[in-house]
């Protein structure tokens, strides 16, 4: 099948090689870079496709001679972020502008799949003067485009920057200087832990898409914006005990957003506070409260994080950038009495700080990094709201090259 999508994409871009009669409305372009990252990480880390997406440092895990076996090191240079992006552009339909993008990379959709061809965005795209339609999948309206953190990195500031594409349709209506932004999303790549392990079902079966609202106010380059974000999951469809069960953990998240040019200096730095962020690649999830020991139903508790970040940059030819982000984990509603989904649901805090130097010359990009992530592990503490206790530190230090050659 991967073949099959490649040949395809292809076929369109030799088909963009030949000019096309100006009276024509339809065109195809190609973009995209080469990327290879050359890293170095002081610890064993939890991350994907063998370290390139970094989250954190793994937690001490001890021998039999008391020693931690995740203090050691790791090397690695991966080309799998190189991506090639499509622009479609066609005649007007509905009174509208139309456009499209179709973007893909080589970083597969799970660490059995390294160097395997994945989707990254396909939509469909209506602008009308006031109000713009998009169909299809993309960013997830939380990972804020207009304010992305330069890391060379690929996690691009995650776990504190919300990460994560989505099936979505989304409409957005301008008026003046506002933007305000109305999205209903499912789950593909990225997606929430339950009893069955990471899956899309658990919010496909409760029917209701994550369902999202967002206010931005830009001028002269400047961005602030807050949003909004409700998700509900139903967990099983079935017990433990064979008995039907229809429960379901709902969610919300709130977002805080601004970027700053004070020219030769941007500044950009987001907050966000909520519940079960699984999906976003953050802290938290959810937990069992109660559990019925004759039908084996289970009810459920949201657990919350707040996490922020702020990014400096200045330069062009010659870029020097700082990325700082914390993450704490603030526990549930209520006491836990079974099992716990997520992601770091036994990480108490995050910290980590970032600098960096980016030389560009012409399509050719040069760029080094120095990430410093602490990660603060514990004990659930069941009795108090699941938060978490006997907290002990870990840290990790990457060394990250890359080389880029843009197209």
């Amino acid at each position: 099948m991967k073949k099959y999508l490649l040949i395809i994409y292809f076929a369109f871009t030799a088909a963009s090689i030949y000019p096309q009669e100006s009276k024509s409305d339809f065109g195809f372009s190609l973009s995209g870079f080469l990327k290879t990252d050359i890293f170095f990480d002081s610890r064993q880390t939890v991350s994907a496709r063998e370290g390139h997406f970094l989250l954190y440092p793994s937690s001490e895990s001890f021998d039999v001679n008391n020693f931690d076996i995740n203090d050691k090191a790791n090397f690695n240079i991966l080309s799998i972020q190189s991506r090639l992006t499509g622009k479609i552009t066609a005649p007007d339909a509905f009174g509208a502008k139309t456009s499209g993008t179709l973007e893909g990379e080589f970083f597969g959709t799970a660490d059995s799949d390294m160097n395997g061809f994945r989707l990254r965005h396909a939509y469909v795209k209506l602008d009308w003067e006031k109000v713009s339609l998009l169909v299809g999948q993309t960013w997830h309206p939380m990972f804020i485009t207009d304010l992305v953190p330069g890391t060379v990195s690929f996690n691009t500031g995650a776990p504190f920057n919300p990460f994560s594409r989505n099936p979505q349709i989304r409409v957005t209506a301008t008026v003046d200087k506002f933007k305000f932004i109305a999205a209903a999303l499912t789950q593909r790549d990225f997606q929430s832990n339950g009893p069955a392990g990471f899956s899309s079902s658990y919010l496909r079966n409760n029917i209701i898409p994550n369902l999202h609202g967002q206010i931005q106010f830009g001028s002269e380059g400047n961005l602030a914006g807050i949003a909004i974000d409700y998700k509900s999951l139903k967990p099983r469809l079935v017990t433990s005990k064979n008995i039907s069960t229809n429960e379901t953990i709902s969610s919300f998240a709130a977002s805080a957003f601004f970027k700053i040019n004070l020219r030769p200096f941007t500044i950009k730095a987001q907050g966000v506070y909520g519940g079960n962020l699984t999906d976003l690649m953050m802290l938290g999830g959810y937990a069992v409260k109660s559990i019925d020991t004759t039908s084996g139903k289970e009810t459920y508790t949201d657990l919350k994080s707040l996490s922020g970040w702020i990014d400096v940059s200045t330069g062009k030819e010659i870029e020097f950038g700082l990325f700082a982000g914390y993450s704490k984990s603030l526990g549930a509603s209520d006491n836990v009495v079974g099992s716990y989904y997520g992601r770091g649901i036994n990480i108490e805090n995050l910290f980590r700080v970032s600098p960096r130097i980016q030389f560009n010359s012409g399509k050719t990009k040069i760029s080094t990094e120095l990430e410093y992530t602490s990660a603060g592990y514990g004990l659930n503490d069941n009795d108090d709201k699941g938060k978490i206790v006997n907290i002990k530190s870990v840290a990790n230090i990457r060394v990250l090259l890359a080389f880029y050659y843009f197209f």
